[in-house]
């Protein structure tokens, strides 16, 4: 019988792992699924645009995984019980469940209203296609009014930042305002964080600091110091937040629902569960918990594949990098801002802004992309047999 993978997910984790797998691991020996609710690879990185009003790239994911082998199941994932080893999903079909051996949990992670009133009822994010697609049409009608709209963003993190820049460089006819719970770009060097107010006064973006909102209202919002904001379109970039599918299962957490894992992305609880990208709470190499970003999906899909790879086939597992090196932030299509940090996550006084920067994010995106879009492409055509294997359950009493 072969040794069932299913991978949950098809972000740039969960697709880079799977491909990856399909071409190291021998077909007779091993069958990987893949689970994910969107027929279509989503560019996250780039979803500000598409709200924004721009067309970005959106691969099918069965063409993606044509030819290698992987099965694909078009599917929302509802609950993962590892103690019975399955996972249950729901389609058009009414869904069902699907068994495993070794699972690879990639869901990535969603808009977090941290308890705000009203966010859920009348806030836009950008953290899903369908998100990034509801804002979209918000703007569109907004544009079409006689009266300039007002957009206001909330968070000033790297995914507000660029929401902001995006829309009112795209749709100049709005009126777009960026709250900052601080500083605006505190966490970067001086001479970031002036290119960036320099941006903003370039794009028309009113900059509003220190202020906390408290409820969010379908034509307002509310602050904690009494003051009220109009805004005909809310977009909500305060933070993200992970499913809490794995807590639910009984899968060691943190206290935000991220799965605790070791140096090779395994659970410390469940020895057959690996969790990657925005789900997986990973220690770096510096000591500290990488950040959910693509780099640190990237890092830990490649450490996931080496531990997954070497103890299915009895080979020596490789630590991988698990390090985080800077943030690219994109101000529209034009500029943006390359931020270094050192090993403690501080930004390095040196930047590189403007177009230079705008053209090193670009590049970055469009590589992701190729390589999400080629999962097999320039890995080892050799496909290794699986060895003898503990069995999970035993392994996890032991430890």
């Amino acid at each position: 019988m072969k040794h069932r993978i299913v991978v949950l997910g098809a972000g740039y984790a969960g697709a880079y792992v799977a491909g990856t797998l399909a071409r190291r691991l021998s077909p007779q020996d091993a069958g990987i699924t893949v689970v994910n609710a969107e027929p279509d690879f989503v560019q996250r990185l780039r979803l500000h645009q598409l709200a924004a009003g721009q067309a970005i790239d959106a691969p099918e994911l069965a063409d993606v995984f044509a030819g290698t082998g992987i099965r694909l199941r078009l599917a929302r994932v509802t609950a993962v019980d590892p103690e019975r080893q399955v996972v249950a999903v729901a389609d058009a079909d009414g869904g069902g469940e699907l068994g495993y051996d070794t699972l690879l949990y990639a869901l990535g992670s969603h808009a977090a209203d941290h308890g705000v009133p009203g966010v859920a009822e009348h806030a836009f994010d950008v953290s899903s296609r369908p998100a990034a697609l509801r804002l979209r049409e918000r703007l569109d009608s907004l544009s079409r009014r006689d009266e300039d709209g007002s957009v206001l963003v909330v968070g000033d993190g790297l995914t507000g930042i660029e929401t902001a820049a995006e829309i009112a460089e795209s749709r100049p006819g709005l009126s777009v305002a960026l709250i900052a719970r601080g500083e605006l770009g505190a966490p970067l060097s001086a001479g970031a964080r002036s290119h960036l107010r320099r941006a903003c006064d370039r794009l028309g973006i009113t900059v509003l600091e220190h202020i906390s909102v408290e409820t969010v209202e379908a034509t307002r919002v509310l602050c904690s110091d009494g003051m009220a904001l109009a805004s005909d379109a809310t977009v909500w970039t305060a933070g993200f937040a992970v499913s809490p599918i794995a807590a639910a299962g009984g899968l060691v957490v943190t206290e935000n629902g991220r799965i605790v894992v070791d140096r090779t992305m395994r659970s410390v609880s469940h020895p057959n569960v690996y969790a990657v990208g925005d789900s997986a709470y990973a220690i770096g190499d510096n000591g500290r918990p990488l950040p959910m970003s693509c780099a640190s999906a990237g890092y830990t899909g490649m450490q996931a594949t080496a531990a997954i790879v070497g103890r299915l086939t009895g080979r020596k597992i490789p630590d991988t990098k698990l390090e985080y090196l800077g943030n690219h932030i994109s101000l529209g299509r034009r500029d943006g801002i390359l931020q270094m940090v050192d090993d403690q996550g501080q930004a390095k006084p040196k930047y590189v802004g403007g177009r230079k920067a705008a053209r090193i994010k670009a590049g970055i995106l469009k590589m992701s992309l190729w390589t999400t879009s080629h999962p097999t492409f320039g890995l080892p055509k050799r496909k290794h047999h699986l060895a003898a294997v503990p069995d999970a359950s035993a392994e996890r009493m032991v430890a």
